[in-house]
């Protein structure tokens, strides 16, 4: 018996007769059915259509463009459709349930204008110093180091590294006062 689709249509809802069909004839005569399928369990066509298309293609890769192995090819591509629709379900669930941190209240934008400039002052201020001064200070105060840490990265003695810090200080200090 023939009906719209024609003579080569595979049967449906696991009543087979007949050779298995290949690939191509099942894209043909049952896609439409398994994107109206996926619709139903995903609500959005594009997204249906997509599981369709990975379903197909995952059979292509598994079992050929002849479905050699496969009693019921038909029921296999159904049932990647529905599993494909649950695996979006749970993506789109995950994806609804995460909540992203609140970003914490910015600081008022006069604040951050009288910022920037005491940062300016301060780094014109820096560069006055010696290269030696601003490496001590950068070091200590910028990276956090210990001064021993900073004698070994200089190679300085520790009593060397106290006493630039301390003169350094001193002079960044003299700078500020003058620029204020």
């Amino acid at each position: 018996m023939t009906d719209r689709t024609g003579p080569a249509r595979p049967a449906g809802r696991g009543h087979r007769t007949g050779p298995a069909p290949d690939i191509d004839l099942l894209y043909h005569h049952r896609r439409l059915a398994l994107v109206r399928l996926a619709v139903l369990l995903v609500d959005d066509v594009p997204t249906a259509e997509d599981v369709v298309q990975d379903a197909f293609t995952a059979l292509y890769r598994r079992h050929g463009a002849g479905l050699s192995g496969l009693d019921d090819p038909e029921a296999y591509v159904r049932r990647s459709v529905v599993n494909g629709a649950r695996s979006v379900l749970r993506r789109r669930r995950t994806v609804r349930a995460y909540v992203p941190p609140r970003a914490s209240p910015a600081p008022p934008p006069e604040e951050d204008v009288l910022l920037r400039e005491e940062h300016r002052e301060v780094l014109r201020a820096l560069r006055r110093l010696t290269p030696r001064q601003r490496e001590v200070l950068v070091l200590r105060y910028w990276s956090d180091m210990s001064e021993a840490e900073i004698a070994g990265t200089l190679g300085l003695s520790r009593g060397a590294v106290k006493s630039t810090a301390s003169r350094a200080l001193a002079a960044l200090a003299r700078r500020l006062e003058e620029a204020s």
